[in-house]
């Protein structure tokens, strides 16, 4: 209450990428004090034999996790992981540096409890996402969530995405390709069955000759129709790569109660969010009923409160994520979602 009451008020009078930048630094400086990383635990963290889940070989503490975007530096997945969270996607990374989209270019729509992004995968490039996580301490589970240079072209895009494979091998414990992000140009073109193949496939390979391979996802768009999905559940099967991530931001502005001129005026980007939720679930849904829960799905989209949380778990997704639900419900977030997954069961 006194996040939503008093301080996201005063964080949403602020530009919302230096409100992140921000929250970034003060989390890091917090915990330069000495035992902050012990009494946060003991005050956020819920520990649990019933919470913990073993999904695609890895086992997870609990099954709420912080999805891409939010650390896309590496540079925060101890301090997240010290808020209760289960585990932490980082990126997307792409192979060099860059800068992304000009500014402005993360938007709030507090009417629909909703965000507007068009980042273009601004990051430090994959050097320096290594060094930050080769300082990772025992226990943490993390996901990398790969991306190819804006400069690079489709038709090269599998060497960007082998190259992050092989340099963040050793340092996360499983992969998301993206290819479903609406703010790189070109990008989306690479959902098409051919591509898709051609870079999964690319990355099995490399994934088969290590001693112990490791589970490779694929976000999905959650602007994919029927027929997209079916391609999506045989690849899943061809390729068999571990599983998907259901849904990415979209770029539908459908049912908004943000006044359309508004929505004009910040133009192109991914929507996540509230307006997200229920397009989100029907995807999780359709992919865990039509290939009848023949592999694991994160879910992610519009989970602000347990109960959204328990209805993206009850759709058929085996882990969670939060991005927009954790900017506008706060730090407390997977504390109230975990405790909701106790009391469902009983403890």
């Amino acid at each position: 209450m006194l996040y939503r009451s008093i301080i996201r008020p005063v964080l949403f009078r602020i530009d919302p990428e230096k409100v992140h930048h921000f929250v970034s630094f003060c989390l890091k400086l917090a915990y330069c004090i000495p035992g902050m990383g012990y009494f946060s635990r003991k005050f956020f963290s819920i520990t649990h034999p019933s919470l913990e889940r073993e999904v695609f070989g890895l086992k997870f503490p609990n099954p709420v996790g912080v999805a891409a975007g939010f650390d896309k530096n590496a540079t925060l997945f101890h301090e997240l992981s010290n808020l209760g969270f289960g585990f932490v996607e980082i990126g997307t990374v792409t192979p060099k540096a860059q800068p992304g989209n000009p500014k402005p270019r993360l938007f709030r729509l507090p009417a629909d409890n909703g965000l507007i992004n068009r980042m273009g995968f601004n990051n430090l490039g994959l050097t320096h996402a290594i060094k930050q996580l080769k300082k990772r301490k025992p226990g943490l589970l993390i996901g990398g969530n790969l991306g190819k240079n804006t400069q690079t072209p489709n038709a090269n895009a599998v060497e960007d995405y082998a190259i992050l494979f092989e340099g963040l091998f050793n340092h996360v414990d499983y992969f998301v390709v993206n290819v479903s992000c609406p703010n790189i140009s070109n990008l989306r073109e690479l959902q098409n069955k051919d591509s898709l193949f051609e870079i999964l496939s690319r990355l099995q390979k490399i994934n088969r000759q290590k001693s112990k391979p490791k589970p490779i996802l694929l976000k999905v768009s959650p602007d994919l129709n029927k027929h997209q999905l079916d391609e999506v559940i045989d690849l899943v099967k061809k390729t068999r790569i571990a599983g998907v991530v259901a849904a990415n931001t979209t770029i539908t502005r459908n049912s908004l109660q943000t006044p359309a001129r508004q929505i004009e005026a910040v133009g192109k980007g991914g929507l996540s969010g509230k307006p997200l939720q229920q397009r989100a679930l029907e995807v999780v849904r359709y992919l865990s009923e039509k290939s009848d829960k023949a592999f694991p799905i994160i879910g992610t989209g519009g989970i602000f409160t347990p109960e959204d949380a328990l209805a993206m778990l009850d759709a058929g997704a085996d882990l969670i994520q939060v991005y927009t639900g954790f900017i506008y419900e706060g730090p407390f977030i997977a504390k109230r979602i975990n405790r909701a997954l106790l009391r469902k069961s009983g403890n």
